[in-house]
């Protein structure tokens, strides 16, 4: 794997970062599929870079690269669907970044609350659909295995004969 350190302001601490396709081996994907992502707006697009120069992704990057697979492959949904639960995971983390400040008035930490309350109602219904989704298939296979195991019993009784 190449690490490469970032480029870094006096008094940063130096973070490693890795090139598109040490990020697609680790997270099990392709360079093509990060690219897409960061296309569709999934992942943030890398900053400018000089022709010929590798875009460095960082470990936030790396980890927010890991929640989308794990999402997509987990609920199953679409890019569309996982571009919202994502947005209104990041909402969420806005607002829940400006809770933690101790000079919120309380009428601002009511509004904040509501916020909040709407990305998770948001989210909440994209995988309720999902699990519902799921549960008609299930429904569906346990009814069909119920008669393959009724017709594999007729098979199993000798024909009576009148």
């Amino acid at each position: 794997m190449s690490l490469s350190p970032t480029a870094e302001a006096p008094g940063e601490a130096r973070e490693q970062s890795l090139r598109i396709g040490d990020v697609a081996r680790l997270v099990g994907t392709t360079p093509r599929t990060i690219r897409y992502y960061e296309e569709i707006g999934l992942l943030a697009g890398g900053p400018e870079r000089p022709s010929g120069r590798h875009r460095l992704y960082t470990q936030a990057e790396v980890e927010r690269l890991r929640e989308v697979m794990r999402l997509k492959h987990l609920l199953g949904v679409s890019l569309e669907e996982l571009k919202t639960l994502l947005t209104a995971e990041e909402a969420r983390a806005e607002v829940r970044a400006q809770l933690r400040r101790a000079d919120v008035e309380p009428e601002r930490r009511r509004e904040l609350l509501e916020e909040a309350l709407g990305h998770i109602d948001r989210q909440l219904e994209l995988v309720r659909h999902r699990a519902g989704e799921l549960a008609k298939l299930e429904h569906e296979l346990g009814e069909t295995r119920r008669r393959v195991k009724r017709k594999l019993r007729e098979q199993r009784e000798p024909a009576t004969v009148n």
